[in-house]
């Protein structure tokens, strides 16, 4: 009986020395720190919410302020400009494309298309040689194609000037184009030197062993695979050369009395002063309008494949 009543049950057995239930002791201290991370977590979240909502509207605000600008008259501009318009009218999208807004986008189309196509085709063809084919002298160019970033357009200007003057060249659209194709090439390079690395050479490898030339296997094989890459630097290069002002404004001036080409940057400076002294503020906006339109209708168009293009060397 005295060895029945000093047995103890299983249930009653005290819990191993050192140990803590759930909750307890050290449990409760890694509790907390995941809950300090939890919180700057939000924190951070919060923040960074909030700041690319004030960066929207700082963007946006400009945009929207223009668009409406361009439906109102001049008295309801300068009565108040983030109103309604009280008659949505197209007559200032008239004025501003009978006075010259057609013609600017006509020049500046004409010189997008061959300058945007030229950038392209050489810069892939050297960022593909450069990543693909170990040869010396490799780096050596790959970095000067990258130094060609960091140059800034300013000092080029005069010496451009007079090397576009010599080659009887300035105010035409061949000058213009390759100036343009020119300062495009570093950074289409350096973008797509990147992306073409991270593409397999199985199939690259499989279209040589079926008898393909290294040019089928480069444009029937390799640009397709690499086509998120150039979409994307294919847009930074039309938005870039659409919103260049300073080189048409020192390569595209008239030779021998001869009307001199402007491009829509240009354009849109000459509207501004013309309309400015006339106080045709809504001709203004519309030819503003006009000039944004192309550019979003492209970017919206074509923005899952720039996402896409830019995360793709990350993905991979």
């Amino acid at each position: 009986m005295a060895a029945d009543m000093t047995r103890t049950s299983p249930d009653a057995a005290e819990a191993p020395a050192g140990r803590s239930e759930p909750g307890s002791g050290s449990g409760s201290g890694s509790g907390g720190r995941s809950r300090r991370l939890d919180a700057s977590g939000a924190t951070l979240n919060v923040f960074g919410t909030g700041f690319l909502i004030v960066w929207a509207l700082m963007v946006l605000g400009p945009v929207l302020w223009v668009i409406l600008g361009a439906f109102k008259d001049s008295g309801e501009i300068n009565g108040s400009a983030w109103s309604w318009p009280h008659k949505w009218s197209f007559d200032a999208f008239e004025r501003a494309w009978n006075t010259g807004i057609s013609t600017y986008l006509r020049d500046t189309a004409i010189v997008l298309v061959f300058s945007v196509s030229l950038t392209m085709l050489f810069g892939a063809m050297a960022a593909y040689v450069l990543a693909r084919f170990e040869f010396r002298g490799n780096r050596f160019i790959y970095y000067l194609f990258v130094s060609g970033v960091m140059l800034p357009v300013y000092l080029a200007l005069v010496p451009l000037f007079f090397q576009v003057s010599k080659l009887h060249m300035l105010n035409t659209y061949q000058g213009l184009v390759l100036v343009y194709v020119a300062f495009s090439m570093p950074f289409t390079v350096f973008f797509l030197h990147a992306f073409f690395r991270t593409l397999p050479s199985a199939v690259f490898e499989a279209a040589l062993i079926d008898g393909a030339s290294h040019t089928r296997a480069f444009f029937q094989v390799m640009l397709p695979m690499a086509k998120p890459g150039l979409i994307s630097v294919g847009i930074f290069n039309v938005l870039g050369q659409w919103n260049q002002y300073l080189l048409p404004v020192v390569l595209m001036q008239s030779q021998h009395g001869e009307q001199a080409h402007q491009m829509l940057s240009q354009g849109l400076v000459t509207l501004m002063v013309d309309q400015g002294y006339s106080g045709d503020y809504p001709a203004l906006f519309a030819g503003m309008t006009i000039a944004m339109l192309p550019v979003l209708v492209v970017y919206l168009s074509f923005q899952r494949q720039v996402q896409a293009g830019l995360t793709a060397g990350t993905l991979k």
